[in-house]
């Protein structure tokens, strides 16, 4: 028992070797769907398989035709992310990256060159996602006239201390596409504005308008455009009689009225009759 109990031993031994010899050799398994994603120029890189404790990620980045450098913050990790947002500063170069399979922290390798995958190319300022933005509404004084006060989505750059917006990426670039419609209307019109305050003139006066507002920056690639839609929001209109009083509350009041009518009316018949009543008995007192 003791003879096969070691030969079973002796067995597991050399393969944990030859794997090991393996792993320290090249043979991890590559990074599967690499992948971008960016909002607001918050860029990461993700991809998969989380790794077993044999092996690491490293990720190295460049402008296409330069030479890689490493992320500081992505070498030999156990995780299926890295933040390139800072490290992306040309925003209008196109960017590649590759996510290399390497041994853990601390164990020697012989690799020559680790297996690695390549992700698409990537531009910031074509390529990332810009977030809705938020705005708020204010009727004029004619009640024909809505002013959108847009706010400039804030992104992930900054310029020293200062966090810096789309409208400072993008200049005159960035534009607002404007979608409305009546309250009580699907029918939609869109109106397009160079600045960050937009201005809706001719409108039905009293009436209540919904609104959303989303970035537009017709210079980017087909597709990349538009940002995410605002979430809608509706001005206040001039309300009606119904607005204000719901229709239970309205027959009541007409059935009041209607109550209130016929006992007027049952009053004064009453009332006349008595009065031609006393009338007649007077002429009768009169002719005795």
């Amino acid at each position: 028992m003791w003879k096969i109990g070691a030969k079973e031993a002796l067995l597991a031994l050399s393969i944990d070797i030859l794997f090991f010899t393996c792993l320290v050799s090249g043979e991890f398994p590559r990074a599967q769907n690499v992948t971008w994603i960016s909002t607001n120029f918050k860029t990461l890189l993700t991809w998969g398989p989380k790794p077993s404790e044999n092996y690491s990620y490293t990720v190295q980045y460049s402008v296409v035709g330069e030479n890689r450098e490493n992320n500081p913050h992505c070498i030999q990790s156990r995780e299926t992310m890295c933040d390139l947002s800072a490290s992306l500063s040309r925003l209008k170069e196109s960017y590649i990256a590759v996510v290399q399979s390497e041994p853990p922290r601390g164990v020697a390798s012989d690799l020559v060159e680790p297996p690695y995958t390549r992700s698409q190319a990537f531009c910031p300022y074509q390529d990332t996602d810009i977030d809705r933005p938020d705005f708020t509404i204010v009727v004029g004084k004619d009640k024909r006239s809505v002013t959108l006060n847009v706010m400039d989505p804030l992104t992930a750059l900054f310029d020293g201390n200062q966090q810096q917006s789309i409208r400072d990426v993008f200049g005159d670039e960035l534009q607002y596409r404007v979608t409305y419609r009546r309250h009580s209307s699907t029918g939609k019109k869109e109106y397009t504005s160079a600045g960050s305050v937009v201005e809706l003139k001719k409108l039905d006066r009293g009436e209540s308008y919904c609104f959303e507002v989303q970035a537009y920056i017709p210079s980017r690639k087909p597709g990349k455009r538009l940002g995410a839609q605002s979430q809608t929001q509706c001005s206040e209109g001039e309300k009606s009689f119904t607005d204000v009083y719901s229709v239970p509350v309205i027959a009541g009041g007409i059935l009041l009225i209607l109550v209130i009518v016929s006992v007027a009316i049952v009053v004064a018949v009453v009332c006349l009759k008595c009065r031609r009543k006393a009338q007649e008995t007077a002429k009768e007192r009169e002719l005795l």
